[in-house]
């Protein structure tokens, strides 16, 4: 009560000096104690008294703008700024299995479990299908025609997701068009293209950041297969939950199947190691970390034919490895892929014969402007699976644009549309089997050639 007219500050640091006396009196170092105690009890500064403010007739009148009286130059009064919204806050995810039950419901509705029995009843008759595309490949010609018979229409244009798209995924189906969007609030959107009513789209929350990369599984496409920071989940339509597969704190990047049973996968860290996963075993634990030499690993991919083998792609490197050799440190790349001098986004093996990779770098190769900036998703170019030579890239020029190039940096076709394309689509996704691109933008939205 003595020290009220003091500040804080100085309360608090007399209350400090105070606390130290005691203690080193404890100590029975009784000079510091004596001298502490002493600045402690010491008799108060003076306050310095304020001068008394001068009377009202004395002072001049100051001018004030009308800026700061808030008043237009004629002298109507400027309306209130209306107060700014709170930021909204998302519950978070607890880890374990979590019912698949949309972000805006609290229990089972006729319009989501008529979603679920589609999805359940697409994914049994794919699997033909879905490896059809193996026996050929289209010539130029033919390729060139079906993307010049790819339009974009209003009906083919939602938002998906509330934030930036960070990765996408397609359902294999031919009877149905069914696309997943991870955002970077850990939300996952799905979109049934063919439903023309808002009931086509449906958004569930199984994680608490950014989903970084999902998979429809190759074995079973009833299984969403999505990645997070600290978690790998799979969505199970027919069982209606998210379970959960392999959980860590060191910040996963990336995944892909080592087999086509979808048995096994390959984990990519955001510092650099990967980890091999068997997602038959009990428990969220990794069967094995490896650490690969890199110092970031942005995405991982495996060969299409040779399965033992996978590329990595990190902040200047590009290294192919062989995961049947993999030990927790002391790995050696088979291959590496030199001449980035920039940070790599991603590399992806071609999807038939996996004799060639196409990377993404901020280095601008191809002569493309690479540099998305820190608002958008970084672009990563992804081969058309039904083309072993040709892959699709989103693009920083006007009009906003998709293009897709040959192997040998060739621009083949640019996707654009002036009415309902006008933003960046940094991630692509190509169907299977048919001639349909879906681009995905940085608020949510995704767009269907």
């Amino acid at each position: 009560d003595g020290f009220s007219q003091l500040s804080a500050y100085e309360r608090k640091r007399l209350k400090n000096i105070t606390e130290n006396a005691k203690f080193f009196a404890s100590l029975k170092l009784h000079e510091s104690a004596a001298r502490l105690q002493k600045i402690a009890t010491k008799v108060q500064p003076q306050v310095t008294k304020r001068p008394k403010p001068k009377k009202a007739e004395d002072e001049p009148v100051r001018r004030r703008s009308m800026r700061l009286q808030r008043a237009e130059p004629s002298g109507v009064p400027v309306p209130q700024m209306p107060a700014q919204p709170e930021a909204e806050e998302y519950p978070r995810v607890s880890p374990g299995p979590l019912s698949m039950l949309p972000e805006d419901q609290k229990e089972n509705s006729k319009v989501t479990e008529e979603f679920l029995t589609m999805w359940t009843r697409i994914s049994e008759v794919v699997s033909s299908a879905f490896l059809s595309w193996i026996t050929g490949i289209l010539m130029t010609s033919r390729y060139l025609a079906s993307l010049n018979s790819m339009t974009l229409s209003a009906d083919h244009v939602t938002k998906v997701v509330k934030a930036r798209v960070c990765s996408m995924a397609i359902h294999p189906a031919e009877s149905a068009v069914l696309v997943a969007a991870g955002d970077k609030l850990g939300q996952i959107g799905l979109w049934n293209v063919d439903c023309k009513t808002e009931e086509g789209t449906h958004v569930f929350i199984p994680h608490n950041y950014p989903v970084s990369c999902m998979h429809f599984s190759p074995a079973n496409p009833a299984h969403l297969l999505s990645l997070s920071y600290d978690s790998l989940r799979c969505g199970d339509v027919t069982r209606a939950v998210f379970d959960e597969i392999c959980r860590s704190e060191e910040n996963f990047s990336s995944f892909d199947f080592l087999e086509e049973n979808a048995s096994t996968v390959i984990v990519g860290h955001w510092d650099g190691d990967v980890a091999l996963v068997d997602v038959r075993t009990p428990g969220t634990a990794a069967e094995l970390s490896a650490n690969i030499g890199f110092k970031r690993t942005r995405t991982v991919h495996v060969h299409p034919v040779n399965k033992q083998y996978f590329v990595a792609a990190g902040s200047l490197d590009v290294c192919i490895y062989d995961v049947r050799y993999l030990k927790s440190k002391g790995n050696k790349p088979v291959s590496s892929l030199e001449g980035h001098t920039k940070s790599v986004a991603s590399a992806y093996f071609s999807p038939v014969t996996g004799s060639r990779v196409v990377t993404v770098c901020a280095d601008d190769k191809l002569r493309h402007n690479n540099n998305t900036g820190r608002w958008l998703t970084r672009f990563r170019a992804i081969w058309d699976p039904k083309q072993e030579d040709c892959f699709v890239v989103g693009s920083m020029a006007r009009p906003r644009q998709i293009e897709i190039f040959r192997d040998t940096g060739k621009l083949l076709h640019s996707f654009y549309n002036v009415d309902y394309l006008g933003s960046v689509c940094s991630i692509n996704v190509v169907h299977p089997t048919k001639n349909i691109l879906v681009g995905g933008n940085s608020s949510g939205r995704l767009h269907v050639f």
